[in-house]
């Protein structure tokens, strides 16, 4: 196991150094970088001050070593609109975004898992249909629309729940949900065609003639093997998750990295931007290596391979 987590934490840190690296070229892939965040009316010889003190005027791989350095310091730069380092201004944004995030993945899993079971251990009736039917809506809605309608429907007409702002569960709720919308379609999907794959399994038919309870078979035995894929594609969701935060904090005007990240771009203030992809970066990286922890420790099988 001390083996696995090693060589998964490897694969971690290759990854993260990549976003790090993929972030420097792509800033200079669109040109002058000065350009990018210099007023519009800056004259050449400003422009050209501001370059030599940043030392856009060295050599690639010095600006590249230089860049390396200060990341693995955790120094990205001063946000040029708030004059503050820029990981402090994304690392206060954290909580709010880990707080969104978290309890739309718990919804995600309360409600799209024991759908998907329902689905299958009724395979074929009226809930098995209503179940694929949700799925499927689920999906197919952005979340995006999905927040407008929330809003337009609990706040504006309902007056049930505030549009916006962080601070009580009120106010979380409509993001949370807005967000977890597709990931409850996926883990209900997911969850029912792995249970029927599982409830068709000779051990599952001799669990019953044996007497045993049909809830004791239904959870002890088959949802245990079928939440392997579960658990693998709680990765991933995370991931979607923190994609998805980015439109559904602007929406609800979300205090979080997703929405100082969007506000950083209007305002070409890319030392910020930097500083929060490389975090979404860690993050989902450290995520991912939970997560094939968890697999390895349920499915033995994986640390031999």
């Amino acid at each position: 196991m001390q083996r696995f987590i090693i060589t998964r934490l490897f694969h971690g840190v290759i990854v993260v150094f990549l976003a790090v690296t993929a972030v420097f070229f792509m800033l200079r892939l669109t040109g002058d970088p000065v350009l990018l965040f210099a007023p519009m009316d800056t004259s050449a010889k400003d422009l050209e001050e501001i370059r030599e003190r940043l030392g856009f005027n060295d050599p690639l791989w010095v600006q590249y070593g230089r860049y390396m350095r200060d990341a693995l310091r955790g120094d990205f730069g001063e946000s040029t609109r708030l004059h503050r380092p820029a990981l402090e201004v994304v690392l206060e944004r954290m909580p709010a975004t880990m707080e969104l995030g978290i309890t739309a993945l718990v919804i995600s899993l309360l409600i799209g898992i024991p759908l998907g079971v329902l689905a299958a251990v009724r395979h074929g009736s009226v809930w098995d249909r209503l179940a694929g039917l949700l799925a499927v809506i689920g999906q197919a809605v952005p979340n995006f629309w999905l927040g407008l309608l929330l809003i337009l429907l609990f706040a504006v007409a309902l007056h049930w729940l505030p549009t916006s702002g962080r601070g009580s569960w009120q106010q979380l709720i409509m993001p949370a949900t807005a967000l977890a919308a597709a990931s409850i379609a996926r883990y209900a999907r997911l969850a029912r065609s792995t249970m029927l794959d599982v409830l068709r399994q000779d051990y599952i038919r001799t669990a019953h003639a044996k007497g045993l309870a049909g809830h004791t078979v239904l959870w002890r035995h088959a949802f245990k093997n079928a939440s392997i894929s579960l658990i693998t594609t709680t990765g991933l969701e995370i991931g979607r998750l923190l994609g998805g935060a980015v439109v559904i904090e602007q929406i609800f005007a979300w205090p979080g990295i997703g929405r100082v990240t969007v506000q950083a771009l209007l305002n070409r203030d890319f030392a910020v931007v930097t500083a929060a992809v490389v975090l979404f970066a860690i993050i989902y990286t450290v995520a991912n290596l939970l997560t094939d922890i968890a697999y390895a420790w349920v499915n033995p099988q994986v640390r031999l391979s």
